[in-house]
C-alpha cells in the first residue's frame, strides 16, 4: 500500500510501517521538533547478523552506549588532530605511488593508464586502516597482504547486502525460507569480518604485550584496548565493543569517500569546463610548492564541485533508516510508535522547487544562488551527511580527505579521458550508490620534475 502526497509517501514494507519523506520541509520537521522521536534505528535482519547485534553504534538506538562510543570515535581518530597527524599516510600512499607508477608504465606520449575507481578505494583503506590499525596493505594495484584482500572483499559484501530487502524485515514469520538465501550470506560475511578484526584485535594485545608502539603514536585499536579493559556497557563486553567500533569506522568511511571520489572524478571528466576552471583555480598553489590544507581554504570552486557531486550523487540515496520510538505528528500526518523513517535524499536533492536545472551538474550554483548552503546539517535542502543527533560523526574527516585527494590529484597531475566517449555513469545500489563499471583514465605529472624528487621529506 502507497498513498502519496507532495511532501511524503507512507507505505507498508510487508508488515512494518514506513514514512518515505521527500522535501526539505518534512526533513527539518522531522530532524529538529521530533529529533528524539526519530533517533533509532530499526533493528534489520541485516543489522543483526552483521553488526554484532547492534553493537556497532551507528546502527544501534540512541543511549548511554551509542554516546560513549560516538564520543570517543569523534575524539580519538575523527579530530583534526589526529587527520593531521596521518596526513603523510595520504601522500606516501598516493602521490609518490602515483609517480613512481607513472614513471615505470609512461607510453611514448609520456602517459601513464591508471583506473581510478579502484586506486581511490585502495588509497582510503590505506588511510583508514592506518589510522584504525597501524596497518598500510595497498600498493598501486596490487594488495600487499592476504587479509587486506578479504577485508576489501568483507566489506563490499557488507555494503550490497545492507542494500538488499529480505522477506524477514517485511513478515517476520517467513524469515525462516530466508528466500534469495540472503540470512545466510549475511552470515557467512558477519563471520568473515569478525575473524579479521579478532585477528587484528590479538596482534595489538601481543604488541602491546611486548612494549607497544616504537613510535609512541598509537592507533585507534590501542586507544579502545586501553580505555575499555575489562568493562561492560550495555550488555556487550570489551572485545565486542572493540571490533564494533573498529568496523563502524571501516564500513563507514571507506566505501562512502572512495565513491564520492569516483563520482566527482567521472562528473568532470565529463564536463571539460570544469576541470579547466579547477585547474586553473589550482594556479594559486603554485608549481613548486606542495599542496596544503591551507590551500584548500582558497580554493572555492573545487569545495562548490564537491558539493554539486554530493547533491547528485549522495553515497547513500536514501540514508541510513530511522524509527519513530513514540507516536507523534509529521506535517499533519499521525505516525504510530515503530514506524520507520526513510529520508529520500536524492529526491530532496533534485527538488525543482529549489534547485534550477535540478539534474545539470553545475558547480557555479554553490557560488551564486545557493551560497550559503552547507553540508552539515544546518540546511535541510542538501543532506548527504544526514541531520539531527544521528548525523555522521566523520563529516570534517570524510570532507578533508576529499577535498585533498581531488585537489591533490588534479594538480600533480594532467590527466585525460582515454576514451572519445565521456565516463559510463551506470550505478549499482546497496546501502551505497556506487559506479558499476570501472574509471580509467591516462595521466601524467604537470610540475616540474624536482617537485617530485626534492620532497622525499614530506612522505616519511
Amino acid at each position: 500500500m502507497v498513498i502519496n502526497h507532495k511532501s511524503y509517501s507512507a507505505i507498508k514494507l510487508g508488515v512494518k510501517k514506513a514514512l518515505v519523506i521527500n522535501n526539505w520541509e518534512m526533513a527539518k520537521e522531522c530532524f529538529t521538533t521530533n529529533d528524539i522521536v526519530v533517533s533509532s534505528r530499526p533493528k534489520l535482519v541485516a543489522v543483526e547478523h552483521m553488526s554484532y547485534n547492534q553493537a556497532m553504534f551507528r546502527l544501534g538506538p540512541c543511549g548511554p552506549y551509542w554516546q560513549k562510543a560516538r564520543k570517543m570515535t569523534i575524539s580519538e581518530i575523527l579530530s583534526s588532530h589526529r587527520v593531521k597527524q596521518l596526513r603523510h599516510i595520504f601522500e606516501s600512499g598516493s602521490i609518490k605511488e602515483l609517480f613512481t607508477f607513472w614513471c615505470s608504465n609512461k607510453n611514448e606520449c609520456g602517459y601513464a593508464l591508471v583506473e581510478l575507481k579502484q586506486w581511490f578505494s585502495h588509497l582510503i583503506f590505506n588511510i583508514v586502516l592506518q589510522m584504525v590499525l597501524g596497518k598500510r596493505y595497498f600498493s598501486l594495484g596490487t594488495v600487499d597482504d592476504e587479509k587486506a584482500g578479504r577485508c576489501v572483499k568483507a566489506v563490499k559484501e557488507f555494503m550490497r547486502l545492507f542494500g538488499v530487502f529480505t522477506v524477514g524485515d517485511a513478515v517476520p514469520w517467513l524469515r525462516w525460507f530466508d528466500f534469495g538465501g540472503h540470512e545466510k550470506a549475511m552470515k557467512e560475511t558477519a563471520k568473515e569480518m569478525d575473524s579479521l578484526v579478532s585477528e587484528w584485535l590479538e596482534e595489538h594485545r601481543q604488541n602491546k604485550a611486548l612494549g607497544g608502539k616504537v613510535d609512541g603514536v598509537q592507533d585507534f585499536m590501542d586507544v579502545m584496548i586501553s580505555m575499555l579493559d575489562g568493562q561492560t556497557s550495555n550488555g556487550f563486553d570489551a572485545d565486542t565493543m572493540t571490533k564494533s567500533t573498529v568496523l563502524s569506522i571501516i564500513l563507514a568511511a571507506t566505501d562512502t569517500i572512495s565513491t564520492t571520489l569516483t563520482w566527482a572524478m567521472c562528473l568532470i571528466l565529463r564536463n571539460p569546463n570544469v576541470l579547466e576552471k579547477i585547474k586553473e583555480e589550482l594556479h594559486i598553489v603554485g608549481k613548486e610548492k606542495w599542496l596544503s590544507e591551507n590551500d584548500i581554504t582558497k580554493l572555492i570552486y573545487l569545495q562548490a564541485t564537491v558539493k554539486e557531486t554530493l547533491r547528485l550523487y549522495p553515497p547513500a540515496p536514501l540514508s541510513a533508516p530511522h524509527e519513530f520510538t513514540e507516536d507523534c505528528t509529521i506535517n499533519g500526518y499521525n505516525v504510530t510508535k515503530g514506524t520507520r523513517l526513510i529520508t529520500n535524499l536524492w529526491k530532496i536533492h533534485t527538488d525543482e522547487y529549489v534547485w534550477s536545472d535540478p539534474l545539470e551538474f553545475k558547480p557555479e550554483k554553490f557560488l551564486t544562488t545557493h551560497k550559503d548552503i552547507d553540508l552539515r546539517g544546518h540546511h535541510f535542502e542538501l543532506l548527504p551527511f544526514g541531520a539531527g543527533r544521528r548525523i555522521c560523526p566523520g563529516i570534517s574527516f570524510s570532507l578533508q580527505v576529499v577535498h585533498l585527494t581531488l585537489a591533490s590529484f588534479l594538480h600533480y597531475f594532467e590527466i585525460i579521458n582515454p576514451s572519445t566517449e565521456p565516463p559510463d555513469m551506470s550505478e549499482t545500489f546497496g546501502l551505497t550508490n556506487t559506479k558499476t563499471t570501472p574509471l580509467d583514465v591516462v595521466f601524467k605529472p604537470c610540475l616540474s620534475p624536482n617537485c617530485y624528487e626534492s620532497n622525499e621529506e614530506v612522505f616519511t
